[in-house]
């Protein structure tokens, strides 16, 4: 039907105006100038090609969507088969199987120990950070399997026997005994459900199945709470021995090529990280091998624990940079009041604020990757890479949250639909802090380290130290600090947070102080070493320069 001023068009109600562009197809690592300035400083220039490639698939319209496909179909647990067997497998969706593969070909999983060279950790460091901007879930087991290899270590001939498919770049997903398969994945399970971090309340036992020691086979019996990745090839777990915890390497197949007794109950429904299987498993005469000393289970997976913990503050710095290029992406597109959002005086306070929370984070994670490079080079980078990974795992767990909530707000409304993506940062920042530690006993273990590793604090002042006279206000921080470091152990304990806290906010000044643009500087010892400023987001004092701080954050 047609009116005398022509057709009628339906639906047709509008032509849509002022909204940002999607933010698809740019490279996660050429986009981030603090990035690549910290893979430079750090020893890892070399990687610089192969970063920017992983960086540019990572940030592909494709890549993107399989992140969204693999929180949207979430992992599936199989119990038994169509005949009745048990097989107890887990069930991906094919875009999980695309972002492993993707990240498995560059060594996310492997690379320090597969290319040995200054700078390795570095840049694998910068391949997680960017593989978790992408999708967060599939780099728990890249983590595991990567962290392994120095508990592994522990055990040479356990270490020789996996490590042809440990240093695979192939991703084999196939649920087949070790031999058969081209890569493999290993896992973690630790936690009980009576213990939680105590780990030495565990009770899963482990008889010896013949002479018993390191290296040899037990026979495990109990339940785990949280086993991460149960479709790994392996796990590391901790169990009583007749001479005390102790670690063990369980695969999934016994050596006769039978399925071993691991028993998948349940996948866990957790607030994030939802495209990664997370479980409760229960062992019942389960074959494994003992790593390292019976009795000394704890120290042998503190090594496995302490490159987890790396992982987690990179995770963090990842969510917080994505998180802010969205916040950017969606201000420098939108118009309000007759002004582009980046423009209103307001939103830039917020946005040089979340910068800067960013650029600091990262230049943090990229520091103690360093450290790992180095660990067997000097005492002071041993010292430093103990307790700085405890302090930024804290503090980045701690900031991350709320960092993305704000980052989110940015966007308005949109930012809280689930096609942002925003929705799905907001849920994965918490992990970080609650994986491999929570606060508190983070915390504790930086106090332990003061404590027993006299070495470890006298690194990280010295680190501090290093940024001493490029800004007042860090010197003055740095000499209170100092001050209570020498307060009583026993005063410390309750106010162990607040202690953490002065120590990340001194290492992050002292890097920037060194090493970023006077703007960025400036703004972070002015916000963060004073009281000049509020407790949210985008209450930074005046006369700061809050655009030399966005247009460096802007991907």
């Amino acid at each position: 039907m047609a009116s005398e001023q022509g057709p009628i068009t339906r639906y047709a109600t509008h032509e849509v105006l002022n909204q940002p562009t999607p933010l698809v197809d740019f490279s996660l690592f050429t986009s981030d100038k603090p990035l690549l300035e910290a893979i430079r400083r750090e020893g890892a220039a070399w990687a610089e090609p192969t970063l920017a490639e992983f960086g540019q698939k990572l940030g592909s319209q494709e890549a993107i969507l399989w992140g969204v496909q693999a929180n949207e179909y979430t992992p599936k647990l199989k119990t038994h088969d169509r005949y009745g067997h048990r097989i107890d497998e887990v069930e991906f969706h094919p875009a999980w199987h695309e972002l492993m593969s993707l990240s498995m070909r560059y060594g996310v999983h492997n690379l320090p120990w597969r290319e040995p060279r200054e700078g390795a950790q570095v840049a694998r460091a910068a391949m997680l950070y960017m593989a978790g901007a992408n999708e967060s879930g599939h780099c728990c087991p890249l983590s595991m399997t990567y962290s392994v290899v120095p508990a592994l270590r522990k055990q040479p001939e356990l270490l020789k026997e996996w490590e042809p498919k440990l240093f695979s770049t192939q991703y084999d997903p196939r649920f087949r005994p070790m031999q058969e398969k081209s890569s493999v994945l290993i896992g973690m399970a630790m936690t009980e459900k009576q213990g939680g971090s105590d780990v030495r309340a565990n009770t899963t036992r482990a008889v010896p199945a013949g002479p018993g020691g390191p290296g040899n086979a037990y026979l495990l019996t109990g339940h785990k709470w949280f086993c991460s990745a149960p479709m790994s090839d392996a796990f590391l777990v901790l169990a009583q021995a007749p001479g005390g915890l102790s670690c063990f390497l369980l695969p999934r197949w016994t050596p006769d090529d039978v399925r071993n007794r691991l028993f998948i109950q349940r996948l866990k429904d957790k607030l994030g990280n939802r495209s990664n299987a997370s479980s409760e498993v229960e062992f019942d005469g389960a074959y494994a091998r003992m790593v390292g000393e019976e009795g000394r289970g704890v120290a042998t997976i503190i090594e496995m624990v302490s490159h987890t913990r790396l992982d987690c503050a990179l995770q963090s710095a990842s969510l917080m940079r994505l998180a802010l290029t969205y916040a950017l992406h969606h201000t420098s597109h939108r118009a309000a009041f007759k002004k582009t959002l980046v423009d209103q005086p307001l939103m830039r306070n917020v946005l040089t604020d979340l910068a800067l929370e960013s650029e600091a984070a990262t230049a943090l994670v990229m520091r103690l990757a360093r450290a790992y490079d180095r660990r067997d080079e000097s005492a002071f980078e041993a010292g430093f890479r103990r307790i700085g990974t405890a302090v930024a795992k804290y503090w980045l767990g701690k900031r991350a949250p709320a960092h993305v909530a704000e980052s989110l707000e940015c966007l308005g409304g949109s930012g809280y639909v689930e096609e942002s993506l925003m929705p799905r940062l907001y849920r994965e920042a918490p992990l970080s802090s609650i994986w491999e530690g929570s606060g508190n006993v983070i915390c504790l273990d930086v106090l332990r380290a003061m404590t027993k590793e006299p070495g470890s604090t006298e690194a990280l002042v010295e680190e501090i130290r290093r940024g001493l006279g490029g800004d007042k206000r860090l010197d003055a921080y740095a000499h209170a600090l100092a001050a209570e470091l020498s307060r009583p152990g026993d005063e410390l304990e309750s106010q162990a947070r607040r202690l953490v806290e002065k120590l990340a906010l001194a290492l992050q000044a002292s890097l920037l102080v060194r090493y970023a643009p006077p703007a960025v500087a400036d703004a972070f010892c002015a916000s963060r070493l004073t009281s000049d400023s509020g407790r949210a987001f985008g209450t930074l004092p005046p006369k700061l320069d809050f655009q030399a701080v966005i247009s460096r954050a802007l991907p």
